[in-house]
């Protein structure tokens, strides 16, 4: 008998077959509208049970993770803390989510590597989803083994230009958040929603938690006014937002000497503007990586601030940074690094988000320092912040000196005297 008889034969059993196993009705499919298939209802509620009963646990137990993680290491906010939109419990509910065991799921995904035939046509989808510039790169698609290395992907030498007409540059591509001056511990992070600048940068002194008494006005005076070098500046910020379609790669605001690097466990909550504009204290929630120095117009601090599905922060000067941990010494709210003075460049690449994010800038100057920026504007690395140059410290306060010994002089001088 040939092959096709047999086929021949197969396909007349299967419609057979078929047009008599329609007309029977499986009991475990049965519905419980017939009284004698009652048993197959039951059957088909375990089926049910079977798949939300584990799927319901594992939601719950995750969770119950992330709330005894909450209470675990919770954050103090003080008692000056302007209230968002949004409640207490939405916060917590929000805060409970497994955002950091994504972001690490994330982080793995994204540093696969790519076939070689496959990785143009990734990248160019990827750039066309979120308008990520093509022209800039000076590689072929091709060479980017991954997703990761798409992100952290240099530029042309011409691309980014750095200003020489200022002090002070931007230290990243992104969206302008907010700038100004900082007149008290809270900051805004966008308009209208702030953060505490105490919990941002870090203080040794005991919060709330436990029942110590909140800082008081006069206390968050004081701090802002202890970080600048001269008493006759101003404090002031800049944020940056890095969407995920811009140049990931920050560099150095300004010339400028670095002597201590402090990180911040915190949480990956989104820094996204609709994020940012109904969730207070956002970045002093989220994990940091806060450098703290000094430039020609006296203090400063760098912050780069981690967010949901942000593998890690590298920073090039700091080989023991490691950021998004498995694990955290318990109690321990931050740990600092002596970096030994590192000098930095202005405009000198600085360190890489694997992912969108938050670059923040505080730093010290005089009182008419004028930003050339605004809200909600498109910045690019070496763009001017403001226009003109800072007069170094070191030199305003020598003037300051000397006048101060001639009007001694004077002072002590009789009149009529002159030698």
């Amino acid at each position: 008998m040939s092959i096709f008889r047999i086929l021949r034969g197969n396909r007349h059993v299967r419609c057979t077959s078929w047009e008599t196993l329609k007309t029977q009705v499986p009991i475990r499919y049965a519905t419980t509208a017939n009284p004698e298939n009652k048993f197959g209802g039951l059957w088909s509620l375990s089926r049910r049970w079977r798949v939300s009963l584990p799927i319901g646990v594992g939601v719950s137990l995750i969770a119950v993770l992330q709330w005894r993680h909450l209470r675990r290491y919770p954050y103090a906010v003080d008692g000056d803390v302007v209230q968002g939109p949004i409640s207490d419990l939405m916060v917590d509910c929000y805060c409970c989510l497994p955002l950091r065991i994504t972001s690490r799921a994330f982080g793995w995904f994204a540093s696969v590597e790519l076939p070689k035939g496959f990785r143009p046509f990734v990248f160019n989808l990827y750039a066309r989803t979120f308008h990520a510039n093509l022209q800039e790169i000076d590689s072929d698609l091709a060479s980017f083994p991954s997703l990761v290395d798409f992100f952290v992907r240099s530029l042309r030498d011409d691309a980014r230009p750095i200003a020489q007409n200022t002090d002070i540059v931007s230290p990243s591509d992104g969206k302008v958040l907010h700038f100004g001056p900082v007149t008290s511990c809270r900051v805004e992070q966008v308009k209208g929603m702030t953060y505490d600048l105490r919990h941002f940068l870090g203080d040794s002194r005991p919060s709330k938690i436990g029942g110590q008494i909140p800082y008081s006005k006069e206390d968050n005076d004081h701090y802002v006014k202890s970080l600048l070098k001269n008493p006759a500046n101003k404090l002031y910020q800049l944020t940056v937002y890095l969407a995920p379609g811009d140049y990931h790669r920050f560099h150095s605001p300004a010339n400028w000497r670095i002597d201590l690097r402090r990180h911040f466990q915190g949480k990956l909550l989104s820094v996204n503007p609709k994020i940012a504009s109904w969730l207070p204290d956002l970045f002093s929630l989220n994990e940091r990586v806060v450098y703290l120095g000094e430039w020609s117009g006296g203090f400063m601090a760098y912050a780069a601030v981690g967010a949901t599905n942000v593998g890690s922060i590298r920073v090039y000067c700091d080989k023991t940074l490691a950021t998004n941990k498995r694990k955290w010494p318990r109690g321990k709210i931050w740990e600092d690094a002596n970096l030994d003075c590192v000098n930095v460049k202005k405009g000198e690449l600085f360190g890489e988000f694997r992912m969108g994010s938050t670059v923040v800038l505080l730093f010290e100057a005089p009182e008419n320092f004028q930003f050339s920026v605004d809200v909600g504007q498109p910045i690019k690395v070496g763009q001017g912040l403001a226009e003109g140059f800072v007069e170094p410290r070191r030199r305003r306060n020598q003037i300051d000196l000397s006048k101060s010994v001639n009007e001694a002089v004077e002072r002590i001088t009789p009149a009529g005297n002159s030698n």
